[in-house]
């Protein structure tokens, strides 16, 4: 699969699903924090499924 996550989308997904994990493992926002698992995802592998059938991409252009 082709990369459409950039270097800046990547670093927001990766931050926003730690803390989203972190809240849920200290309590504060309950199970539903787990979710955080796909923004790393994401994040890491550099690909996002919602982003294919639009074509949208955030990684800079050749």
């Amino acid at each position: 699969m082709k990369v459409n996550v950039g270097t800046t989308d990547r670093l927001i997904r990766i931050i926003a699903g730690v803390a989203l994990i972190a809240g849920a493992a200290t309590g504060y926002i309950g199970m539903w924090g787990y979710i955080g698992i796909i923004p790393i995802l994401t994040g890491t592998l550099r690909i996002c499924p919602a982003y294919l059938p639009f074509g949208i991409s955030t990684c800079k252009k050749d």
